[in-house]
Protein backbone atom coordinates (compact mmCIF):
# COMPACT_ATOMS: atom_id res chain seq x y z
CA UNK A 1 0.00 0.00 0.00
CA UNK A 2 1.60 3.00 -1.22
CA UNK A 3 0.94 6.66 0.58
CA UNK A 4 -1.49 8.33 -1.81
CA UNK A 5 -3.86 4.98 -1.44
CA UNK A 6 -3.58 5.51 2.62
CA UNK A 7 -4.36 9.45 2.35
CA UNK A 8 -7.54 8.02 -0.29
CA UNK A 9 -8.47 5.96 2.64
CA UNK A 10 -8.26 8.64 5.28
CA UNK A 11 -10.38 10.98 3.39
CA UNK A 12 -12.85 8.48 4.44
CA UNK A 13 -12.45 9.46 7.81
CA UNK A 14 -13.12 13.00 7.55
CA UNK A 15 -15.30 14.17 10.43
CA UNK A 16 -17.88 16.12 7.75
CA UNK A 17 -18.64 12.86 5.78
CA UNK A 18 -18.29 10.62 8.88
CA UNK A 19 -20.95 13.27 10.60
CA UNK A 20 -22.97 12.79 7.74
CA UNK A 21 -23.00 8.92 7.39
CA UNK A 22 -24.05 9.09 11.45
CA UNK A 23 -26.65 11.50 10.40
CA UNK A 24 -28.31 9.37 7.33
CA UNK A 25 -28.15 6.41 9.51
CA UNK A 26 -31.72 4.94 10.42
CA UNK A 27 -31.42 3.42 14.30
CA UNK A 28 -34.75 1.01 13.12
CA UNK A 29 -32.88 -0.33 10.45
CA UNK A 30 -29.75 -0.70 12.69
CA UNK A 31 -31.36 -2.35 15.64
CA UNK A 32 -33.12 -4.93 13.84
CA UNK A 33 -30.50 -5.93 11.15
CA UNK A 34 -28.76 -9.23 11.42
CA UNK A 35 -25.47 -8.04 10.65
CA UNK A 36 -25.49 -5.35 13.72
CA UNK A 37 -27.09 -8.08 16.32
CA UNK A 38 -25.02 -11.11 14.59
CA UNK A 39 -21.73 -8.78 15.01
CA UNK A 40 -22.86 -7.80 18.75
CA UNK A 41 -23.94 -10.93 19.74
CA UNK A 42 -20.86 -12.43 18.36
CA UNK A 43 -18.42 -9.63 19.90
CA UNK A 44 -20.19 -9.84 23.43
CA UNK A 45 -19.45 -13.65 23.54
CA UNK A 46 -16.29 -13.16 23.17
CA UNK A 47 -15.84 -11.01 25.49
CA UNK A 48 -17.32 -13.26 28.08
CA UNK A 49 -15.20 -15.73 27.02
CA UNK A 50 -11.77 -13.98 27.14
CA UNK A 51 -13.13 -12.06 30.42
CA UNK A 52 -12.51 -9.08 29.02
CA UNK A 53 -15.45 -7.12 31.63
CA UNK A 54 -14.83 -3.44 29.83
CA UNK A 55 -16.00 -4.19 26.22
CA UNK A 56 -18.58 -6.84 27.14
CA UNK A 57 -20.42 -4.08 29.68
CA UNK A 58 -19.60 -1.55 26.21
CA UNK A 59 -21.33 -3.69 24.29
CA UNK A 60 -23.82 -4.65 26.06
CA UNK A 61 -24.98 -1.04 27.42
CA UNK A 62 -24.65 0.49 23.37
CA UNK A 63 -27.28 -2.34 22.14
CA UNK A 64 -29.36 -2.01 24.85
CA UNK A 65 -29.28 1.59 24.90
CA UNK A 66 -29.86 1.87 20.86
CA UNK A 67 -32.67 -1.30 21.33
CA UNK A 68 -34.33 1.75 24.03
CA UNK A 69 -33.93 4.50 21.86
CA UNK A 70 -35.37 2.39 18.78
CA UNK A 71 -38.42 1.89 20.93
CA UNK A 72 -38.78 5.34 22.02
CA UNK A 73 -38.77 6.73 18.65
CA UNK A 74 -41.41 4.26 17.42
CA UNK A 75 -43.58 5.53 19.79
CA UNK A 76 -45.54 8.47 19.83
CA UNK A 77 -43.34 11.13 22.26
CA UNK A 78 -45.22 14.07 21.87
CA UNK A 79 -46.65 16.02 25.18
CA UNK A 80 -49.61 17.57 23.79
CA UNK A 81 -52.39 18.10 26.43
CA UNK A 82 -49.70 18.85 29.35
CA UNK A 83 -49.82 15.40 30.33
CA UNK A 84 -47.18 12.67 30.86
CA UNK A 85 -45.89 10.31 28.61
CA UNK A 86 -45.54 6.58 29.07
CA UNK A 87 -42.94 6.43 26.45
CA UNK A 88 -40.91 8.70 27.94
CA UNK A 89 -40.98 7.07 31.46
CA UNK A 90 -39.72 4.06 30.24
CA UNK A 91 -37.15 6.09 28.06
CA UNK A 92 -36.01 7.74 31.28
CA UNK A 93 -36.37 4.75 33.64
CA UNK A 94 -34.52 2.66 31.28
CA UNK A 95 -31.89 4.88 30.47
CA UNK A 96 -31.63 4.57 34.59
CA UNK A 97 -31.22 1.26 34.82
CA UNK A 98 -28.64 0.72 31.86
CA UNK A 99 -26.38 3.39 33.24
CA UNK A 100 -26.45 1.91 37.33
CA UNK A 101 -25.70 -1.56 35.52
CA UNK A 102 -23.01 -0.21 33.25
CA UNK A 103 -21.71 1.61 36.99
CA UNK A 104 -21.73 -1.66 38.88
CA UNK A 105 -20.67 -4.29 36.14
CA UNK A 106 -17.76 -1.62 35.83
CA UNK A 107 -17.13 0.29 39.29
CA UNK A 108 -19.04 -1.92 41.77
CA UNK A 109 -18.43 -5.96 41.28
CA UNK A 110 -15.44 -7.27 42.36
CA UNK A 111 -14.44 -10.83 40.22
Amino acid sequence: MDSTSFMELLQNFETARVMAYLQALDLQELVHSPYFLGGAGTLAVIALVMRWRLLLVTVLCVGSFAWLLSYTLSRDTSLQGGGGNDTLVVFVLGGAAIIFLAIYLLFIREE
